[in-house]
């Protein structure tokens, strides 16, 4: 089989691509540049560096052209930060992008397509039921859920008896890449401020989770078991451990050095919510819209998101260390947070100066 990865030398794109080709694949990739430096790039992955947004439909065409399957592995999440109004911002990296780049790898040929999503689509979901757990106004607080529903729905509308498609939703993510930045330097920032406490007020829920590797699993599984085992559109929510932030935070202070004994206080909604307006003035001063509205997110970190782990095995995911890798996520999120070490950060396009020092490897 030949695939095609959006996103080829990031996080989970890089580490789908080493599975794939491991297992006889064969992979083409585009990426924003530069790459991490230490990252392990597969060596048989022809990487191309490109805004593949920028490309004409003609070019994208020749690079699509004799592919099998379709891998979206970019776009940014709901820690990204971003310019109101955000929703525009999830539209242009997380929406368009997709829907552009399916209907051109479905006019030559391409027979399926996995999308990298969110776990938060479950949120809207009625079999779920988190519907009767939460405040109204899930879509119109939220932008971010919105988006990630729109992004499952423009995925769902290519398919066909021809074409199969799946959207994973993701959990939480950990293990790091060498010289990029973990997205969990926020949760560093937050908890250290507490730290002079003898104790950490944090809410009461929890949260699904997987390793880097298992991500990675689940891509190359759907790839190959689309079209065959499964038809037409798919979403599925993808885990392979579930942890209350209780369990998560002990791991992550002994992490930090500081033991797995903290007294971690579990904060009702009400009183997480009493300590959003310092955030939502923040936000505001810096011209910030949050995809995740502060006055709403304290209800949706008290629930349980937690997900069966059927899916992911029904994908071939394999069981991993999560302790390690949570360990790994946060001691690199330290030494970010420090200003220890440069890394490459998340980001969904290059700005004019980037392109202007890049422009050598963007021909």
């Amino acid at each position: 089989m030949k695939v095609f990865i959006v996103g080829g030398t990031g996080l989970l794109g890089s580490e789908a691509a080493r599975i794939f080709i491991e297992r006889g694949h064969k992979v083409s990739a585009v990426a924003l540049p530069p790459t991490p430096v230490g990252a392990p790039i597969p060596k048989e992955m022809e990487l191309r560096f490109c805004d593949i947004n920028k490309k004409s439909d003609e070019e994208v065409e020749k690079m699509l052209k004799g592919c099998d399957a379709f891998i979206f592995a970019s776009g940014i999440d709901e820690r990204v930060e971003c310019p109101a109004p955000v929703y525009q911002w999830y539209d242009k990296y997380n929406i368009k992008p997709v829907d552009r780049l399916l209907a051109i790898a479905k006019k030559v040929g391409v027979k399926k397509a996995v999308v990298c999503g969110s776990y938060f689509s479950m949120l809207h979901k009625p079999e779920f039921g988190y519907d009767k757990k939460l405040p109204k106004g899930l879509f119109e607080k939220n932008p971010y859920i919105r988006a990630r529903v729109k992004q499952e729905e423009t995925v769902e509308k290519y398919c066909d008896d021809n074409f199969s498609a799946a959207v994973l939703e993701l959990p939480y993510i950990f293990k790091t890449q060498p010289g990029r930045k973990p997205v969990w330097t926020i949760l560093i920032e937050q908890t250290a401020s507490m730290d002079k406490l003898s104790f950490t007020m944090y809410p009461s829920g929890g949260t699904a989770m997987l390793t880097v590797r298992q991500v990675g699993e689940a891509i190359v599984g759907a790839a190959e078991k689309l079209g065959e085992e499964f038809k037409g559109f798919n979403a599925w929510p993808i885990a392979m451990y579930n942890m209350t932030w209780k369990e998560f935070l002990s791991v992550v202070y002994d992490a930090r050095g500081m033991g797995k004994d903290r007294k971690i206080v579990s904060v009702p909604a009400w009183m997480m919510k009493l300590g959003m307006n310092g955030v939502i003035k923040e936000y505001k001063e810096r011209g910030i819209e949050s995809g995740l509205d502060p006055k709403y997110l304290p209800y949706v970190m008290n629930l349980n998101l937690f997900i069966d782990n059927k899916y992911a095995k029904a994908l071939g995911v394999q069981e991993d260390d999560i302790d390690a890798a949570i360990f790994d996520s946060i001691k690199v999120s330290v030494a970010s947070y420090k200003g220890e070490v440069e890394l490459v950060g998340m980001k969904g396009e290059l700005t004019p100066e980037e392109e202007e020092k890049y422009k050598d490897v963007l021909k």
